[in-house]
C-alpha cells in the first residue's frame, strides 16, 4: 500500500479525526507530508465524504496541536539537553542537532515572523516552534502566526484536492508554482531584512 493510500484509509476510517493525526504526525515526523494529506482530505470532500471547511479544520487543528507542543518542549527542556535527545533520538523523526541549529539561527536572525512563513515550508514546518519555545516567544504572538500560517497553507492545499484531485498533473504543477511563489517572498523578505540591518549598522557607525 501506497503512502496516499494509506492516508486515504484512515480518513476513511477515522473522518475528522483522522485528519487531524495525520497532521498533527507531519509536524513531528515530517516524511508524512502535509502535501499528500491535505489533497487526499480535500479529494474525500470533493466525493460528499466530508465537508470542505470540515476539512480544513481538522487538518489545522492537528497541525497546530503539533505546533504548540514543540512549542512549550522547546520552551520547557534545557538547550543542551534538548541538543542531546536529538542527537540520539532525531534519527526515527529524521531530525539531526544541525537542523535545530539551523532554525535556531533563522529565528535569531529572522524574528517572530518566520513562524508565519514557517507553517507554509516543509521541514522548517516541523522544527520552527522548538526555536520559538527556545527563545522565550510570547505564547500568543506564536499562536497568532501559527494559526495564521496553518490556515493559510491547510486551505490552499485542501483546495487543491477537492477542485483538482482528478487532474494530477494540472495540481502538482500549481502546487509547485504556489510553492516557488513563497519561497520567492521568503527570500524577498530575507533580502529586505539582511539590506536593513546592513543600512542599520552603518548609520550606528
Amino acid at each position: 500500500m501506497g503512502l496516499e493510500q494509506w492516508v486515504l484509509s484512515i480518513m476513511e476510517k477515522l473522518g475528522y479525526l483522522g485528519i487531524a493525526f495525520l497532521m498533527f504526525l507531519d509536524n513531528v515526523f515530517p516524511p508524512i507530508p502535509s502535501e499528500i494529506i491535505m489533497p487526499s482530505a480535500g479529494y474525500t470532500a470533493s466525493k460528499g465524504e466530508l465537508t470542505l471547511i470540515g476539512v480544513i479544520m481538522a487538518g489545522s487543528a492537528g497541525s497546530i496541536l503539533a505546533a504548540m507542543l514543540l512549542y512549550w518542549i522547546g520552551r520547557k527542556v534545557p538547550q543542551q539537553r534538548l541538543f542531546k535527545l536529538t542527537e540520539r533520538y532525531g534519527k526515527y523523526l529524521r531530525i539531526q542537532v544541525s537542523d535545530l541549529e539551523k532554525a535556531l539561527d533563522w529565528f535569531h536572525k529572522h524574528g517572530h515572523r518566520i513562524v508565519f512563513f514557517g507553517r507554509m515550508i516543509p521541514a522548517v514546518r516541523s522544527l520552527i516552534s522548538i526555536p520559538a519555545g527556545m527563545s522565550k516567544m510570547p505564547f500568543a504572538k506564536f499562536m497568532f502566526y501559527s494559526i495564521a500560517g496553518t490556515l493559510i497553507w491547510t486551505s490552499f492545499l485542501a483546495y487543491l484536492g477537492f477542485h483538482f484531485s482528478q487532474n494530477q498533473a494540472l495540481m502538482s504543477l500549481v502546487m509547485q508554482r504556489i510553492s516557488t511563489i513563497i519561497l520567492a517572498i521568503v527570500i524577498l523578505y530575507l533580502l529586505w531584512w539582511a539590506i536593513k540591518k546592513f543600512y542599520l549598522n552603518k548609520s550606528n557607525q
